[in-house]
């Protein structure tokens, strides 16, 4: 008998299409310890920037199509600036 798990109760701020490029810079990114997370906040959304052992949160308030879109720029920003 199998047994199914219970669905998530978490929130989701749904689908963003995203581009080849944009896989590259999360890549890049991820290889090298810079994670970003978007997370909720009561009704809106906020961006949890990590890298190392350092923790920054995006002052910003995001609804959750910005927030995504957001969430590609920082990736992009990161991997430019640190990218060689």
């Amino acid at each position: 008998m199998k047994q199914w798990a219970k669905a998530s109760k978490g929130r989701s701020p749904g689908h963003h299409p995203y581009t080849r490029q944009d896989m590259i810079h999360v890549g890049w990114c991820m290889k090298n310890g810079i994670k970003i997370a978007l997370q909720p906040r009561g009704t809106e959304w906020e961006l949890e920037i990590t890298m190392g052992n350092s923790i920054n949160i995006d002052p910003k308030a995001y609804d959750a199509k910005e927030g995504t879109e957001q969430l590609y720029k920082y990736y992009k920003y990161y991997y430019d600036k640190k990218h060689i």
